[in-house]
């Protein structure tokens, strides 16, 4: 097999000097899931479904809205390089 191409030096440090405040938001879907509180209860249902179900749905939606707000606005940066 051959060994991977290494990267482009240009490449790693535009990669290692993106320190957009926006990407502190990415740790917001992987925070807000670990909090026991929001688990608590079986209640409400949604469509019959206590709430544990549906909020790994929900926390799913989270991080797909999250992760395209950090991405729009670091896109521009980006484009810059």
């Amino acid at each position: 097999m051959a060994a991977p191409e290494p990267e482009a030096p240009e490449t790693a440090r535009s990669r290692a000097k993106d320190k957009s405040p926006w990407n502190w938001l990415l740790l917001i879907p992987i925070v807000v899931p670990l909090i026991p509180v929001f688990y608590n209860a079986d209640s409400p249902r949604l469509f019959g479904f206590p709430r544990f179900y549906w909020l790994q749905l929900a926390w799913i939606l989270l991080g797909v809205a999250t992760t395209t707000l950090v991405y729009q606005m670091t896109k521009k940066k980006r484009g810059e390089r």
